[in-house]
């Protein structure tokens, strides 16, 4: 019987694209408007370098304590003195990232479908579950910042003092676990958003653990409503009007659970061109000499955090980019640029559930 190889299906220039294209459709926290595909980092990412800046103009500060409004006068001799706009400059960072899937076992599994599609949709489910990932220890980062005692100035920006510790973040989890104190509930879901005052309506969706999800489905704070992108599928659940993404790689130990909310745009992705994004290799000697074959898939991404700044400070091979253990470690690459907290479009809440 003939054996259909990956070789005989897969036309790599076509491949990638859409392989990048169902990434980019199916992922949750896009759908969520969470993560927003940003053009400036694609062309940053089709140029060099391992970092990119990008500078961007600050609100007019209407801050009662900082500005006070003049009152007009008819004397030519009082002078209005202008105020001015000031400038940020965020930093993000280049992900470098490959991954590669032998014939034989992916041709075994294959058996009986449509090769092609199924082996795009396989790399492309890898590469959306990374994509989550990524963004996970991107925050794990920002939040290990924002528990320092003094979370991180940048001197690139030209600002200090942007945070006070723990601003982004309410932490109920207490020493032990008591029911309907330290776990997870409306009441303290408000506390966590409220810590961004006046742009807690910014927030469009809430991201928890499995734990976390089924206590609220018990204590009946989920909603469903139709997928208005598609009226066939499962409905989606909705918290207070923010839509869900269950992820059970959220931080959590011992029963202490994190749960995140998110603005829309809380994070920029962009999306490069690697200079062979696939490519077949084939191996001659593998099965004793039968032959085989091996799929490469590679990416270039950006996932950025709105109003941050990486620092590069641990990161071991600058040139492929962090780790997704180098993202979360705040200590050393992360530090916020934004002035103000409201300005993080993004929340904590630390909760014990058992």
């Amino acid at each position: 019987m003939a054996e259909v190889r990956i070789a005989d299906v897969v036309v790599p220039e076509i491949f990638a694209p859409y392989v990048q294209t169902l990434t980019e459709q199916k992922t949750a926290l896009i759908d969520s408007g969470v993560v927003v595909r940003d053009p400036s980092l694609d062309g940053f990412l089709a140029g060099g370098g391992t970092t990119f800046n990008a500078p961007s103009w600050r609100d007019i500060d209407d801050d009662s304590n900082i500005l006070v409004d003049r009152v007009s006068s008819d004397d030519p001799a009082v002078i209005a003195t202008p105020n001015k706009i000031q400038s940020n400059q965020e930093v993000a960072t280049r992900l470098s990232r490959n991954q590669s899937w032998k014939t034989m076992d992916l041709v075994a599994a294959l058996a009986g479908d449509d090769p092609s599609t199924a082996i795009a949709n396989r790399v492309a489910t890898y590469w959306r579950r990374r994509l989550q990932a990524v963004f996970v220890s991107t925050w794990i980062g920002i939040f290990a910042d924002n528990a320092q005692v003094t979370p991180n100035d940048d001197p690139r920006a030209g600002i200090t003092n942007n945070a006070a510790q723990n601003d982004l973040s309410v932490d109920i989890s207490g020493g032990a676990f008591i029911a309907g104190v330290t776990d997870f509930s409306a009441e303290a879901f408000i506390d966590a958003i409220t810590t961004a005052g006046d742009s807690q309506g910014d927030f469009v969706a809430v991201m928890m653990h499995s734990i976390v999800y089924s206590k609220a489905q018990k204590n009946n704070l989920i909603d469903f409503i139709p997928d208005s992108t598609n009226m066939n599928a499962a409905d989606v659940p909705t918290f207070l009007g923010r839509r869900v993404i269950v992820d059970d790689t959220m931080p959590n130990a011992a029963g202490v659970f994190d749960t995140w909310i998110f603005g829309s745009m809380a994070s920029r992705w962009g999306v490069g061109n690697p200079k062979v994004p696939a490519e077949i290799d084939r191996l001659p000697a593998q099965g004793n000499g039968a032959g085989g074959e091996e799929l490469f898939s590679r990416i270039e991404w950006s996932m950025h955090p709105v109003g941050y700044n990486f620092l590069s400070g641990s990161v071991a091979n600058v040139d492929g980019g962090p780790t997704n253990a180098e993202l979360q470690d705040g200590v050393n690459n992360w530090a916020r640029t934004f002035p103000e907290r409201k300005q993080i479009k993004a929340a904590r809440l630390v909760t014990r559930e058992f």
